[in-house]
């Protein structure tokens, strides 16, 4: 039999055996090939203009895949290497080179992976036509599906398999070539070796690391500066590996301590099984371990991205904002959507003025967090308007009308401050005239602005009242027929000269504001895409990664655990205990790497949530949905394999 033909043979046996492997090579090729497609896509970058950073963060992405995957084929590549020493073995003893056998071996893996890679890029292309379908609903472009393939994004990551499996099977074919025919066969005898032998320092060990797991979730979250974040990590790191290290070494010796427990139930067979396990691979543990928790993050901080992009935009009122310390740029601007003839369905023009004094705000500086939600902390005074613009601009939002007592103010205000609001009763004297706090409202009404409708809060007073403030802004409010194309905000903007050339990106006094809810939508949509999309796809490669590696470790043991189970059947358990026991086994054995992970992201994930602006995050985004969901998607995926190990194990290892 020639060698192209035994690697053919063994690269068909290698697939079965480690079919899991294979397939989720495929399914990261198949990420690879689709976001690759999002980068060469001309009609994506057609949606706006933003989505041209998205080609960094999703090659920054990728570049991190490529690393992740790169790191699981090489261990991959030389676990097989110790689980097949013998067979290579075998080969030199009936005189093939070492070299022949290294090329046996570099051939058969490279045939993986290139049967992986034509697997994987038409399952991406079904993968983009997803991400595409989402994308192009996000901006609200219709869709049509359309399977079509992308040379560029076909070559980009022919590239990428390339690196991923020249550096792994060189590396593993110059081994081979180095290797003499008594280390190949006793090659897989070799494990790794207890860290720690003394009772005593695994103690210290273990508390030690418990300790450092707690710094550095606390500096993870406390970061302000990026060398405390990397401390922060750095302390997680040696938590993990800490951990894993003096456990794997101490449960023996827990069980010399307390050997009744060790002969409850199943307990002396489910625990000697696991700390064997640890015992000869606790620092893969650990690893796993890490690449679990860099998921949680990973994916929690996409979620509450999200969340936030989310929010903000549900916050909008008005289909559009023109807002000016100046009354001719109002006018100009009233004119120039005039000649454009906008699909304009309602506005109105009206002034903002400035209150007498900042008790207001002084007192919502001691009772809540104003000043580090308020974006303009140089300038806080209180905002007035007149209750006659304030019930045309309700009746334009189609909201219900407000209350009015003419010897009452009204407040409306973002949602986070009505509960301090309304322990506020501070009358107000105006021209004579005394008014006392009235109802509050919360409904969006476009506050979240520099020159907005108030910094976070108005007060609504009689109109009589207001003509004796000075003016602090003129504004002009309109809601649309439809939204407002791009060309249209452009061209309403170069009318209004250098003022407010870049619309929203330019919210000071210095400069007149120009809001456009449908160009926020679509600045929402592109920021999702350049950041969300990214972090997703980077978690999903490394929880695929992780539990890959764990199955591909327990799925190899099927031999030895067929001869445990088929002793245990012949000194008189039966198969349903032994279902019971290999199901304990699994358990305990999946759960472990998953513990730290979780009890990290959970703190670290509810802190970024508590960052945000009060009411960003509520309903589908608030903490609690955040947090269940980012957990409900590891342990969907994770269980996943965990469940094809449990099934494959059951076939494979119990006695019939």
């Amino acid at each position: 039999m020639t060698l192209s033909k035994l690697s053919l043979r063994n690269a068909k046996r290698q697939a079965g055996d480690y079919l899991i492997y294979f397939v989720t090579v495929v399914m990261i090729c198949a990420m690879l090939y689709a976001f690759n497609c999002l980068v060469f896509s001309e009609e994506i970058h057609k949606l706006s203009g933003l989505l041209d950073n998205m080609t960094l963060t999703i090659a920054l992405a990728s570049i991190a895949v490529v690393f992740i995957i790169g790191w699981l084929v090489s261990y991959t590549t030389g676990f097989m290497l110790s689980r097949r020493s013998r067979e290579l073995g075998t080969y030199l003893l009936i005189g093939l080179e070492n070299k022949q056998v290294s090329r046996l071996f570099f051939l058969e893996n490279l045939l993986v992976g290139g049967v992986a890679l034509l697997f994987g890029v038409p399952l991406g292309n079904l993968v983009y036509q997803v991400l595409r379908a989402i994308l192009l609903t996000m901006f609200s472009v219709p869709y049509h599906f359309r399977y079509d393939f992308s040379l560029k994004a076909i070559g980009l990551t022919l590239a990428y398999f390339a690196a991923i499996y020249l550096f792994a099977l060189i590396r593993s074919r110059k081994r081979i070539k180095k290797m003499k025919i008594y280390d190949l066969i006793y090659f897989e005898r070799q494990n790794e070796t207890e860290a720690v032998k003394k009772s005593r320092n695994r103690r210290v060990m273990f508390a030690v690391s418990i300790m450092l797991g707690i710094v550095g979730t606390i500096l993870l979250m406390t970061a302000g500066k990026l060398l405390i974040g990397v401390i922060g990590a750095g302390c997680l790191i040696v938590f993990i590996y800490g951990f894993f290290t003096s456990f794997s070494s101490g449960v023996p010796a827990y069980f010399e301590r307390k050997p009744e427990r060790k002969y409850q139930g199943q307990n002396l067979l489910i625990f000697r099984t696991l700390t064997a396990k640890l015992a000869t691979m606790g620092i893969v543990m650990a690893t796993v371990s890490l690449l679990f928790t860099a998921t949680l993050l990973t994916e929690g901080s996409g979620m509450v991205f999200n969340g936030i992009f989310q929010g903000r935009l549900e916050r909008d009122a008005f289909d559009l904002l023109f807002v000016s310390d100046q009354e001719d740029h109002v006018e100009q601007c009233r004119k120039s959507m005039e000649a454009q003839q906008l699909p304009l369905s309602a506005s109105w023009q009206y002034k903002l003025y400035q209150g007498v004094d900042d008790s207001v705000v002084a007192y919502l500086e001691e009772t809540a967090e104003y000043y580090r939600y308020s974006y303009d902390q140089n300038d806080n005074s209180t905002v007035f308007m007149a209750y006659s613009d304030y019930a045309a601009l309700r009746d334009m939002l189609e909201l219900p009308e407000a209350e009015w007592e003419p010897d009452r103010y009204i407040i409306h205000c973002m949602p986070y401050l009505e509960e301090p609001l309304r322990q506020w009763s501070q009358p107000l004297s105006l021209n004579g005239k005394n008014l006392s706090p009235g109802g509050i409202y919360t409904e969006q009404f476009t506050q979240n602005l520099w020159n907005g409708n108030g910094h976070q809060f108005l007060l609504v007073v009689p109109d009589a009242v207001c003509m004796a403030r000075p003016v602090l802004r003129f504004v002009i409010a309109a809601m649309t027929d439809g939204s407002i194309t791009p060309e249209q905000l452009e061209t309403l903007q170069l009318s209004l000269g250098e003022r407010a050339a870049d619309g929203v990106h330019l919210c000071s006094y210095d400069w007149d504001l120009l809001y456009s809810k449908a160009a926020n939508v679509s600045d929402t949509a592109a920021w999702s895409a350049m950041m969300v999309f990214p972090l997703f796809y980077l978690a999903l490669t490394l929880a695929l990664t992780a539990a890959t590696l764990l199955t591909v470790q327990q799925l190899s043991e099927a031999g030895r655990y067929h001869r445990q189970f088929e002793l245990l059947r012949k000194l008189g358990m039966d198969r349903m205990e032994m279902r019971q026991v290999l199901f304990r086994q699994l358990a305990v054995y999946y759960l472990m790497p998953v513990i730290p992970p979780v009890l990290i992201a959970i703190p670290f994930i509810l802190d970024m949530c508590s960052g945000t602006e009060p009411g960003t995050l509520v309903g589908a985004n608030s903490p609690s949905v955040i947090l269940a969901v980012s957990l409900g998607l590891f342990f969907l995926v994770y269980l996943v394999y965990t469940v094809i190990a449990y099934i494959s194990m059951k076939n494979n290892v119990l006695p019939e």
